[in-house]
C-alpha cells in the first residue's frame, strides 16, 4: 500500500479507534464521538492527504449526518420544537457566519492588491535601493518591508515567499553568493535567514498577518467568549514584537555574519528594476490610500465600524475604482480555499463547546493543576504550546489540534485571568514559525532555497525560537499585567 494510501486512511482509522473506546465517566457519549471525528480531522490536517478545505468539510459533513448521536444529546432531541436536520445544517456552516473568517478573506484581498498593482515588489525594491549599500541595512531593509506589507497580507507565505523572496533571491548572486556552495555565507544565508525571521516576527506583532492568528482568536471566542480584536492585539503584542523587529536584523548579523559588508551592486540592480517598473500608477496610489484608511479604522474605529466590515469595505471601494476585477477576486483561489478551511474548522472547533467536551475537559486538567499559581500556570501552559510545534508541519494545524486542548485546561484553574492567558498564548503562533524548516508556510521556500541548510536552521531556529519566547515572556507578560 503507498504512503499516500496510509495518509488517507489514518484519519479514519484514529476516529474509528477513539469512537470504540468507552466514553470517559462524566463525559457524554455523543461528545466523546464528536471528539473522534474532531481528532480525525486533526490528524487527517497532519498528514494532509486532502488539501485542509477539503478535509474540513467532510468533517462538518460527516458531523451534521451523525447530528443524533455526536451533536446533540437526548434531552436536546427531546425538546419541543427542535429539529435535528435543520439544527444540524445551521451548526455546519455557522462557521461561514464568523466576522473573523470574513476578517481573513477581506485580508486576502488586500494582499491581491498588493500583487496586482505591485505596490508590494516596489515598496521591497525601494528599500533595497535605500538601503542596500551595507549588508546590515539591506538586512534591515527586508525586515521593514515585511512589517509594512504584514498588516494587509493574511497568508506569510504570499507575503514573504511570494512578495519579499523573488527580490532577494536576485541580489546574492551579484557577489557571487551562489546556492549550496561555501560561497552562500557571502551573502545568501544572511539575507534568507533575516527574511524569514523577519516574517515570524511581523506575524506575531499583527493580527492579520497570518490566517491561523485569526483562527485562533475565532476558536478562543467560541471557547471563552473572550473577543480581541486588531488594536488589543496590537497593544499586546507591540512592546515585545517590537523590541524583536528591531534587533533581528542586527542579531542576524551577528549569529549568522556575511563575509560582504558593503558594496554597490545591489542597490545598483534595485535601482535598475525600478526604472523598469515606472512611476507609481494610478491603482498603486488609491491602494495606499485604501491602506492607510483601513489602518486607521481597525486601530481607531472598534466603536464604530467591525473590523471585519472595513475589509469588506476596501473589497468593494477596489471593485469600484478598479483596482481588482470581480474575475480577479473569483480566480483568487488560495482566498476561497482558506474561507472554506477556516469556517469549517471554526464549526467543529465550536462543536467541541457545543457538546461539552471543552468543559469536560477543562475541569478535568484543572482539578489537577489547581494547586498551580494562575501566573505560573499561564506561563508553564504558554511554553508547553509553544515548545510542541517541532511536532506540528501547519500552524493551522497547531492551533486546531492544541488550541482548545489549552483553554479548556486553563479555564480549570481558579482565579486564572482567561483575557490574560488568550493574549499571552495566541501571539506566539508567529513566533514558533522558527523553530523547523517546516514550521510555517514560506519556510519550505527558503530551506529549499540553497542558502540554509538543514544543520545551519536547525541551529539558529533553536536559538531565535528561544530568543522569542524569553523575550515574550520577560518583555509580554509585565506588559499585560500592566495594561489589563
Amino acid at each position: 500500500m503507498s504512503y499516500f494510501s496510509w495518509k488517507a486512511l489514518a484519519p479514519l482509522l484514529v476516529a474509528l479507534l477513539v469512537a470504540l473506546l468507552p466514553a470517559p465517566e462524566s463525559l457524554a457519549p455523543h461528545a466523546w464521538y464528536f471528539f473522534a471525528i474532531f481528532l480525525g480531522c486533526v490528524v487527517g490536517l497532519i498528514f494532509e492527504p486532502l488539501p485542509g478545505a477539503v478535509i474540513g468539510l467532510i468533517g462538518v459533513t460527516v458531523a451534521a449526518l451523525l447530528a443524533p448521536w455526536v451533536l446533540f444529546s437526548p434531552e436536546q432531541m427531546a425538546a419541543p420544537g427542535f429539529n435535528v436536520p435543520n439544527s444540524a445544517f445551521a451548526w455546519a456552516v455557522s462557521g461561514f457566519n464568523n466576522s473573523v473568517v470574513w476578517l481573513i478573506f477581506g485580508a486576502f484581498m488586500f494582499a491581491l492588491g498588493y500583487e496586482k498593482t505591485g505596490l508590494g515588489r516596489r515598496i521591497a525594491l525601494w528599500l533595497v535601493k535605500s538601503m542596500g549599500r551595507r549588508t546590515l541595512t539591506l538586512g534591515y531593509a527586508v525586515m521593514i518591508a515585511d512589517t509594512i506589507l504584514a498588516p494587509f497580507t493574511p497568508s506569510n507565505t504570499a507575503r514573504s515567499a511570494g512578495t519579499i523572496y523573488p527580490v532577494l533571491q536576485n541580489l546574492p548572486p551579484l557577489y557571487d553568493s551562489q546556492p549550496n556552495d561555501p560561497s552562500m555565507k557571502r551573502m545568501g544565508s544572511f539575507l534568507m535567514w533575516t527574511a524569514i525571521v523577519s516574517t515570524c516576527a511581523t506575524s506575531s506583532l499583527f493580527l492579520t498577518a497570518m490566517a491561523p492568528n485569526l483562527l485562533a482568536v475565532a476558536l478562543a471566542e467560541t471557547a471563552t467568549g473572550v473577543r480581541i480584536g486588531w488594536g488589543q492585539w496590537f497593544l499586546a503584542a507591540a512592546p515585545a514584537g517590537v523590541l524583536l523587529l528591531l534587533v533581528v536584523p542586527l542579531l542576524c548579523y551577528w549569529l549568522c555574519p556575511p563575509e560582504v559588508k558593503s558594496g554597490s551592486a545591489v542597490s545598483d540592480w534595485a535601482e535598475s528594476e525600478l526604472k523598469g517598473l515606472g512611476r507609481l500608477t494610478r491603482n498603486e496610489v488609491v491602494l495606499v490610500v485604501l491602506v492607510l484608511m483601513a489602518l486607521m479604522l481597525w486601530i481607531f474605529g472598534g466603536d464604530v465600524i467591525s473590523a471585519s466590515l472595513v475589509g469588506l469595505v476596501v473589497i468593494c471601494a477596489m471593485l469600484l475604482l478598479g483596482v481588482l476585477s470581480w474575475n480577479d477576486i473569483l480566480s483568487n483561489k488560495p482566498a476561497w480555499n482558506t474561507f472554506v478551511w477556516f469556517a469549517t474548522l471554526v464549526a467543529l472547533a465550536g462543536g467541541l463547546s457545543q457538546v461539552g467536551f471543552v468543559g469536560w475537559f477543562g475541569n478535568l486538567v484543572g482539578a489537577r493543576i489547581s494547586h498551580f499559581d494562575p501566573l505560573m500556570a499561564m506561563l508553564a501552559l504558554t511554553v508547553i504550546f509553544y515548545v510542541l510545534h517541532y511536532f506540528f508541519a501547519s500552524i493551522t494545524a497547531h492551533v486546531t489540534a492544541l488550541l482548545p486542548v489549552m483553554l479548556a485546561a486553563a479555564s480549570g484553574i481558579p482565579g486564572l485571568d482567561m483575557q490574560m492567558f488568550v493574549l499571552l498564548l495566541l501571539p506566539t503562533l508567529g513566533f514558533m514559525g522558527i523553530l523547523t524548516p517546516y514550521g510555517t508556510g514560506p519556510s519550505p521556500v527558503y530551506y529549499g532555497s540553497g542558502y540554509l541548510p538543514g544543520p545551519l536552521w536547525w541551529r539558529l531556529g533553536a536559538i531565535f525560537g528561544l530568543l522569542f519566547l524569553l523575550v515574550w515572556l520577560a518583555v509580554g507578560v509585565p506588559w499585560l499585567l500592566l495594561i489589563l
